[in-house]
């Protein structure tokens, strides 16, 4: 029975928790048979909830008191967490996390993509579930401070801590002061592999803001329309994966858990079958991170990549094979012209997912194996739908736990065409 009271004209109810749904919530049913998402919150935890919006078909919900803890409840470790919407699951235990995590890739798999019948989920976790992240990225309020998103807004929160980046970049954001209404959208920390940093500072207008770094050991790029100008230092990091050095330019995109990355290398290194004679397409490659380890080993390496950043990174990063050539478009403009057989196919897209011209491209010339690196489980569910309907069958799902402390979930999954 749900006791229904009101606070702050909200109703006030207590609800068994049954799942964890993607996107960092548990879920429940109200007595009208509709589903809740409650934020902060663990399956198979008794809760009050305090009802913040209601739909036909489900609500959403703050978690007001947790009745009944879920054994694997822990203390935060962030005195920030439930405000700053950087973190989802510091209340849950490490291994629970991973847990919940391919759980939930494998409801996403079912409901959205019709998948009856999965390979089992293997689970590949973050050697350090803190201190991981190779990058921070901050946006700025209009007295020049610094700060995360507030949960569920585009509000800046001010913060004294933060558990998941590198020592390097703790040591040196708390000592960046900045002057009120500079204009500056975001500030992106990375570390390189010597500990190296680099402040990207980004916003729309060409005029440089004035910052002092004086004193503090990092480069300084200003970032405006993709056009970078290097105020202190270089213009690019050298990253690290498995011992071989990355060219990474300020605007480009490299993998935050560089330990995760390199596991997510071995994987495909073991079971990719690639061979002398191998055509390798690696669509949406970046700056080459994948190519980089693929390349000696085939005949034929072709990278597929439209940010023009990445484009002059991968040309460095594989500077040192004949056998490779890089398309500098989109791949949807790409893809469907491409008169070559690949035997092999990366995928590593954005958030949302491939397109269609790019789903059809893929269907009209498959290759005999297809691997899909994906961030978000939906998409993956969406366009492995459509690969499985095209004659592609899912022989094997790893999910590799990129970004601990969040319910982002990075994938791979292999698909051989029948």
């Amino acid at each position: 029975m749900q006791k229904e009271t009101y606070m702050n004209h909200s109703p006030i109810r207590e609800v068994e928790l049954t799942s964890m749904a993607y996107g960092g919530t548990a879920l429940g049913h109200l007595s009208d048979g509709r589903m809740v998402f409650v934020p902060y919150a663990i399956e198979g935890e008794r809760v009050r909830i305090a009802i913040t919006e209601e739909k036909h078909h489900y609500a959403k919900a703050d978690l007001i008191e947790v009745i009944r803890p879920a054994a694997s409840r822990i203390t935060p470790r962030c005195q920030h967490f439930g405000v700053c919407g950087g973190c989802h699951y510091q209340h849950i235990d490490y291994e629970q996390q991973l847990t919940i995590k391919a759980a939930i890739l494998r409801d996403q798999l079912r409901r959205i993509g019709g998948f009856e019948h999965l390979p089992e989920v293997e689970i590949y976790p973050s050697p350090n579930p803190w201190n991981y992240r190779n990058t921070f990225q901050f946006h700025v309020n209009h007295e020049g401070q610094l700060g995360f998103q507030k949960a569920g807004t585009t509000d800046t929160v001010l913060i004294n801590e933060c558990y998941l980046g590198q020592a390097p970049l703790q040591d040196l954001w708390k000592q960046i002061e900045l002057e009120p209404n500079l204009g500056i959208e975001r500030l992106t920390f990375r570390c390189a592999a010597n500990d190296e940093v680099m402040l990207v500072m980004e916003n729309k207008s060409d005029e440089i803001p004035n910052l002092s770094v004086e004193g503090l050991p990092i480069s300084v790029v200003h970032l405006s329309h993709q056009e970078g100008v290097v105020l202190v230092g270089s213009d690019h990091l050298w990253m690290e994966v498995h011992g071989r050095l990355f060219h990474l330019s300020a605007g480009a995109f490299f993998q935050v858990n560089n330990l995760v990355a390199e596991k997510m290398v071995d994987d495909l290194l073991n079971h990719l079958e690639l061979k002398p004679s191998s055509t390798v397409f690696d669509v949406y490659c970046g700056g080459g991170l994948y190519s980089a380890f693929l390349a000696g080993k085939v005949n034929r390496l072709i990278g597929i990549e439209s940010a023009i950043a990445a484009c002059h990174d991968f040309e460095v990063n594989l500077a040192e094979f004949d056998n490779v050539e890089l398309y500098e478009d989109t791949a949807e403009n790409v893809l469907p012209y491409l008169n070559i057989k690949a035997d092999v196919i990366l995928l590593d897209p954005p958030r949302d997912g491939l397109t269609k011209p790019v789903r059809k491209a893929i269907a009209a010339h498959p290759p005999a194996q297809l691997v899909y690196i994906s961030c978000d489980p939906s998409t993956l569910s969406r366009d492995g739908r459509y690969l499985a309907n095209a004659g592609f069958r899912l022989e094997r799902l790893a999910f590799f736990d990129m970004f601990p402390q969040t319910y982002h979930i990075e994938s791979m999954s292999y698909w051989r065409y029948q």
